[in-house]
């Protein structure tokens, strides 16, 4: 099971394995306080995608391609979350204001569909 919340949401009991998937540390986020405990920084869209789609809701089908399209060369960072997904509940964090359209939720659909094969 793979859950997608907000980074500055803080920790919760059925989070499981936090992992921070944004390029860039949170401002001011102290990893053993918000409980961050693994930050696959290469698991976020390349700064050209994230600058080009920008949180546009109607760019969500085509981000979500060009967004497979990239982790399919980031072998080692989905390997990570389905080996943690593994031995129990996995929660991507994200910086993104917009909680439906962000990379963190294209990342669990791709992961959980199968979708980006390694």
């Amino acid at each position: 099971m793979i859950n997608v919340k907000p980074v500055y949401e803080g920790a919760a009991q059925g989070d499981g394995v936090r992992i921070l998937v944004d390029r860039l540390w949170p401002r001011g986020l102290c990893p053993v306080k918000e409980k961050v405990d693994m930050w696959l920084k290469d698991a976020a869209p390349s700064d050209r995608l994230k600058r080009w789609f920008r949180q546009n809701p109607q760019k969500w089908p085509e981000f979500h391609e060009k967004y497979r399209q990239e982790l399919a060369e980031k072998a080692v960072c989905l390997d990570l979350i389905r080996e943690s997904e593994k031995k129990g509940p996995v929660t991507l964090l994200y910086l993104a204001p917009d909680k439906e359209h962000n990379h963190a939720v294209a990342l669990r659909e791709l992961v959980e569909s199968g979708a980006v094969r390694i």
